[in-house]
């Protein structure tokens, strides 16, 4: 049986390790901001053009069966865009480990009641988290200067990792503030983050040969 001054011990070292935790999610949370900050945009006038837009992936439903409104206004994000002739080609980038979930198919489908011409959209199946989706237009799709097109939560997260790895990536925001539940998500996600990109030097899950985006 543990002593008394050693549980005491190791009661204090889990508390010191639980502050330094936290903190430096705190701070990674802060400096990704930080960081992204003079690389997204608002206004469609303001967003210098750049011949790929990549939408990152999200559901078309949320768990409780109603329609996502982060999906939603990613597609409509996207659409003005290349209506605005500020990307001339699309990258739907989203995940599909699941024959019955197919993230990249139902982006296609929803720019296509837009008007987009199927021809200017390009997929990535294997875009299965931001890191994957960003990096793998880098690396597979051969593009590093883009736009990534998301809510402002994650683009500042995506513009981060991009930049890091050398690309020349901005960002627009899509309409949608995060909720309590994705507020949470996300401030583990930038912990994680900071982890993958300045230490670990994480990598695509799913890797393969290089794709060619046709030129404009």
């Amino acid at each position: 049986m543990l002593s008394r001054s050693t549980r005491k011990l190791m009661l204090k070292t889990a508390l010191l390790l639980a502050v330094a935790l936290a903190l430096t999610t705190f701070a990674g949370n802060y400096y990704i901001s930080s960081y992204a900050k003079a690389y997204l945009y608002d206004s469609i006038d303001e967003l210098p053009s750049r011949k790929v837009g990549v939408v990152l992936g999200t559901s078309k439903y949320t768990s409780s069966g109603t329609r996502n409104t982060y999906f939603e206004e990613r597609i409509k994000a996207a659409a003005r865009l290349y209506e605005a002739g500020k990307i001339s080609y699309i990258l739907v980038s989203g995940d599909n480990r699941q024959h019955s979930y197919n993230e990249p198919k139902d982006m296609q489908k929803a720019l296509l009641t837009y008007g987009i011409p199927k021809n200017r959209i390009i997929y990535d199946f294997a875009g299965r988290r931001t890191l994957d989706s960003v990096l793998r237009t880098q690396m597979i799709f051969q593009q590093n200067s883009f736009i990534i097109i998301s809510q402002k939560f994650q683009n500042e997260r995506a513009v981060f990792i991009a930049r890091q790895r050398g690309a020349d990536a901005i960002a627009f925001n899509a309409a949608g503030k995060a909720d309590l539940k994705m507020n949470i998500r996300e401030f583990l996600s930038r912990a994680r983050c900071v982890v993958d990109v300045l230490i670990t030097r994480a990598e695509p899950q799913v890797m393969g040969p290089p794709i060619s985006i046709p030129e404009e």
